[in-house]
């Protein structure tokens, strides 16, 4: 069973949300906080595994909260759901730690599947952020990193930039799920991240893939 908390504050949303999620059989929503405040003192007693996080709240905003939650509780996911495309407000979102980034116009079975894929240790970003990520920039000489970087693992970088999940990129690459972590593991340690998020905007923003 997945438990969820729901940080947003508005009520509306919060219940259409906790209606939808509550007819999946593997998900259970433990608690619902209105503000920053709210939220950390229920946080101890729901003991959420996903945190499904809105940016504009009272108190302190969801980017601050999702900081805080995962310098004190690395383990819990923090899936942000907002109406914010705003670069800012996503480059923000994850450097604090955000193990998915999604807007709200998102059709809630696409929801419920990225409540599922962060609770895995898998990260999702809208595919509309990716985009405009890889439209800042322009193609330059591969970086030191990625020449660190084995064949392989530049193949599987790719992939996740390109949002596919661990066995999607097992499928295209003919290798096992398994192999597939044990790439992404040495990806992680190449280019010093901690989640498939910051892998995707570490090799955007240092042309360690190519670009359209």
């Amino acid at each position: 069973m997945i438990n969820v908390m729901l940080v947003d504050d508005h009520a509306v949303l919060r219940d259409g949300l906790k209606n939808i999620i509550e007819t999946e059989e593997d998900i259970h929503v433990v608690g619902e906080a209105v503000n920053g405040q709210q939220f950390m003192e229920l946080l101890p007693e729901c003991e959420p595994d996903v945190v499904l996080m809105d940016i504009n709240i009272p108190d302190k905003n969801g980017i601050e909260l999702t900081g805080m939650l995962k310098k004190n509780h690395p383990d819990i996911k923090v899936l942000v759901l907002t109406m914010h495309s705003h670069d800012e407000y996503f480059m923000a979102a994850i450097r604090e730690g955000a193990d998915g980034y999604l807007l709200k116009d998102l059709p809630s079975d696409q929801v419920v599947e990225a409540i599922r894929t962060v609770a895995k240790g898998e990260s999702i970003i809208d595919p509309s952020m990716t985009k405009k990520l890889l439209g800042f920039y322009n193609q330059k000489e591969e970086s030191s990193q990625q020449s660190e970087l084995t064949e392989r693992e530049k193949e599987v970088l790719i992939c996740l930039v390109s949002g596919m999940s661990n066995k999607e990129i097992g499928e295209k690459l003919y290798i096992s799920d398994k192999t597939v972590k044990i790439h992404v593991s040495k990806i992680y340690k190449k280019l010093n991240v901690k989640s498939r998020s910051q892998a995707i905007i570490h090799a955007v923003q240092n042309q360690l893939v190519p670009l359209p």
